[in-house]
Protein backbone atom coordinates (compact mmCIF):
# COMPACT_ATOMS: atom_id res chain seq x y z
CA UNK A 1 0.00 0.00 0.00
CA UNK A 2 1.59 3.62 -0.61
CA UNK A 3 1.69 6.00 2.24
CA UNK A 4 0.67 9.54 1.82
CA UNK A 5 4.30 11.37 1.86
CA UNK A 6 2.95 15.11 1.03
CA UNK A 7 0.20 17.44 0.39
CA UNK A 8 0.96 20.38 -2.12
CA UNK A 9 -1.30 23.39 -1.73
CA UNK A 10 -0.74 26.48 -4.59
CA UNK A 11 -1.42 29.69 -2.41
CA UNK A 12 -1.81 33.51 -3.22
CA UNK A 13 0.10 34.22 -0.14
CA UNK A 14 2.38 31.50 0.54
CA UNK A 15 3.15 33.08 4.33
CA UNK A 16 0.03 34.01 5.36
CA UNK A 17 -1.21 30.05 4.70
CA UNK A 18 2.10 28.93 6.72
CA UNK A 19 1.38 30.91 9.34
CA UNK A 20 -2.65 29.42 9.66
CA UNK A 21 -1.46 26.31 9.60
CA UNK A 22 1.31 26.74 12.38
CA UNK A 23 -0.75 29.10 14.26
CA UNK A 24 -4.47 27.18 13.94
CA UNK A 25 -3.11 23.80 13.80
CA UNK A 26 0.22 23.28 15.74
CA UNK A 27 2.39 22.64 12.27
CA UNK A 28 5.96 23.01 12.69
CA UNK A 29 8.17 24.40 9.91
CA UNK A 30 10.66 22.42 7.83
CA UNK A 31 12.44 24.75 5.85
CA UNK A 32 11.48 27.58 3.50
CA UNK A 33 12.82 27.20 0.35
CA UNK A 34 14.55 29.51 -2.38
CA UNK A 35 11.58 29.26 -4.57
CA UNK A 36 9.25 31.10 -1.68
CA UNK A 37 7.54 27.87 -1.15
CA UNK A 38 7.48 26.64 2.99
CA UNK A 39 7.50 23.23 4.36
CA UNK A 40 5.53 22.08 7.07
CA UNK A 41 4.88 18.85 9.26
CA UNK A 42 3.02 17.26 11.73
CA UNK A 43 5.34 14.72 12.14
CA UNK A 44 4.21 12.26 10.02
CA UNK A 45 3.26 14.00 6.93
CA UNK A 46 4.68 17.31 5.44
CA UNK A 47 2.70 20.34 3.54
CA UNK A 48 4.22 22.00 1.19
CA UNK A 49 2.60 25.37 0.54
CA UNK A 50 3.98 26.27 -3.40
CA UNK A 51 3.71 29.18 -4.31
CA UNK A 52 0.99 30.32 -7.03
CA UNK A 53 3.43 31.49 -9.33
CA UNK A 54 4.46 29.13 -12.45
CA UNK A 55 1.16 26.69 -11.39
CA UNK A 56 -0.09 24.74 -14.22
CA UNK A 57 -3.71 25.17 -13.56
CA UNK A 58 -3.06 28.66 -12.37
CA UNK A 59 -5.58 28.87 -9.60
CA UNK A 60 -5.19 27.99 -5.64
CA UNK A 61 -5.87 25.28 -3.57
CA UNK A 62 -4.74 21.59 -4.10
CA UNK A 63 -1.95 20.92 -6.14
CA UNK A 64 -0.99 17.57 -5.53
CA UNK A 65 -0.52 14.51 -3.37
CA UNK A 66 2.87 13.01 -2.96
CA UNK A 67 3.14 9.09 -1.93
CA UNK A 68 6.01 6.59 -1.16
CA UNK A 69 5.84 3.05 -1.59
CA UNK A 70 7.54 0.16 -0.64
CA UNK A 71 8.15 -0.63 -4.45
CA UNK A 72 8.01 2.64 -6.48
CA UNK A 73 8.32 0.58 -10.30
CA UNK A 74 5.04 -1.68 -9.09
CA UNK A 75 2.67 1.22 -7.97
CA UNK A 76 3.89 2.98 -10.69
CA UNK A 77 2.48 -0.26 -12.84
CA UNK A 78 -0.86 -0.37 -10.86
CA UNK A 79 -1.47 3.42 -11.35
CA UNK A 80 -1.29 2.84 -14.69
CA UNK A 81 -3.29 -0.21 -15.02
CA UNK A 82 -5.99 1.78 -12.82
CA UNK A 83 -6.05 4.15 -15.50
CA UNK A 84 -3.85 7.18 -14.24
CA UNK A 85 -1.53 9.47 -17.31
CA UNK A 86 1.33 10.24 -16.86
CA UNK A 87 2.48 13.89 -16.35
CA UNK A 88 5.62 15.32 -17.49
CA UNK A 89 7.27 16.47 -15.45
CA UNK A 90 11.05 18.77 -14.45
CA UNK A 91 11.89 16.88 -11.81
CA UNK A 92 14.05 13.63 -11.60
CA UNK A 93 13.12 11.82 -8.49
CA UNK A 94 9.01 11.76 -9.12
CA UNK A 95 6.70 10.51 -11.47
CA UNK A 96 3.59 12.45 -11.45
CA UNK A 97 0.56 11.06 -12.66
CA UNK A 98 -3.09 12.02 -13.20
CA UNK A 99 -6.17 10.35 -12.14
CA UNK A 100 -9.72 10.95 -11.86
CA UNK A 101 -11.19 14.68 -12.07
CA UNK A 102 -7.40 15.99 -12.72
CA UNK A 103 -6.36 14.81 -9.26
CA UNK A 104 -2.36 15.06 -9.69
CA UNK A 105 -0.39 12.39 -7.75
CA UNK A 106 3.37 11.56 -7.53
CA UNK A 107 5.88 8.81 -6.84
CA UNK A 108 9.40 8.65 -6.12
CA UNK A 109 11.20 7.47 -9.29
CA UNK A 110 14.30 5.88 -10.45
CA UNK A 111 16.85 8.61 -9.24
CA UNK A 112 14.76 9.06 -6.11
CA UNK A 113 15.74 5.37 -5.22
CA UNK A 114 19.55 6.10 -6.25
CA UNK A 115 19.68 9.51 -4.87
CA UNK A 116 18.56 7.75 -1.17
CA UNK A 117 21.12 4.99 -1.76
CA UNK A 118 23.90 7.66 -2.47
CA UNK A 119 22.90 9.91 0.69
CA UNK A 120 23.04 6.44 2.91
CA UNK A 121 26.15 5.07 1.41
CA UNK A 122 27.77 8.52 2.17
Amino acid sequence: MAKIRHISYRAEDVKAMAKFFVDALGLTMVQKRKDSAIDLSDGSVNISILPFAANRSRRAGLDHVGFSAEDDQAQIRKMEAAGAVRESTRSPYEEKFKGPEGIIVDIPGVFSRLQFFYCVSQ
